[in-house]
């Protein structure tokens, strides 16, 4: 198995496309590390981290570790790298996948939302990498990807939403200067982004409702495209942004039915494409 062994760290593990890819690489051998906030059901969002976990479980011969934390803050970031490498005694890949959206424009957008975006897309992404780095440097074959768009200057996806747009550039940001940074340690450190809306919790509850879901693509394909990324030589593979569909027609795959929601319906284009 291709991860059989590999640890690999995931911010925003619970549900969406950071389960997905937990699950995918959970099949392939990998040891999961799933961080999240949610330890009690919500009746608006799917699951807990030790219900994710116990699908985990299942999925493949792994081990799964669930552990609660809040990547806005220093504390929970030491405590979630400690105990991942205490555990499992280090760090092979780092999926820096949590993140935080809101679409309003400038003037609707409250000083509290734009802390959340910035705390958790910019600040907790930075400083979760910091803090795996040291472990990164260690395993063979490292990497960090985080869930972020190419870098775009058009004007019109910062007109839309100017503090989102900002914060997950800023991911992206981050991409391209630690893949350039972490060169000489073989880190490899890429960005992925889909082509379509993904069915998540905040497709469904802040941007189109029932609407969008049936017009967007499982997480698996986020997932699927994940796995192959990060199969890849971290020497060789560094300092891109990839897009979901690309990566899995360079692997031969080119019938993406089977990813839709709802096949009868058009595909919403994701924003940043």
């Amino acid at each position: 198995m291709s991860f059989e062994n590999k640890t690999v760290l995931i911010t925003g593990g619970s549900r969406g496309i950071g389960k997905a890819i937990a699950l995918r690489l959970a099949k392939e051998g990998a040891n999961t590390v799933i961080v999240g906030k949610t330890v009690e059901p919500n009746p608006k969002l799917e699951g807990t981290i030790y219900t994710a976990a116990e699908e985990i479980a299942k999925a493949g011969p792994g081990k799964v570790l669930p552990l609660q934390g809040d990547i806005r803050f220093e504390e929970s970031i030491q405590h979630i790298v400690k105990t991942t490498v205490d555990t499992f005694g280090g760090i092979d890949i780092l999926i820096n996948n949590a993140s935080a959206i809101n679409l309003s424009p400038t003037e609707h957008t409250e000083p509290k939302r734009w802390d959340l975006m910035h705390g958790i897309n910019v600040r907790g992404t930075f400083f979760m990498s910091q803090a795996a780095i040291p472990h990164l440097k260690k395993a063979h074959n490292p990497h960090i990807l985080n869930l972020s768009p190419p870098l775009n200057m058009d004007p019109a996806w910062f007109a839309k939403h100017l503090a989102y747009t900002m914060s997950k550039y800023g991911m992206s940001m981050i991409v391209l200067g630690l893949a350039e940074e972490m060169r000489p340690h073989r880190i490899g450190v890429n960005a992925l982004w889909p082509r379509t809306t993904i069915a998540t919790a905040a497709v469904k509850n802040l941007l189109g409702g029932d609407f969008l879901m049936q017009r967007s693509r499982t997480p698996d394909i986020v997932a699927d495209a994940a796995f192959h990324i990060l199969q890849r030589p971290s020497f060789e593979c560094t300092g891109n942004f990839f897009i979901d569909e690309e990566i899995l027609k360079e692997q031969g795959i080119t019938d993406f039915t089977h990813y839709a929601v709802n096949p009868d319906q058009k595909l919403m284009m994701d924003l940043f494409i």
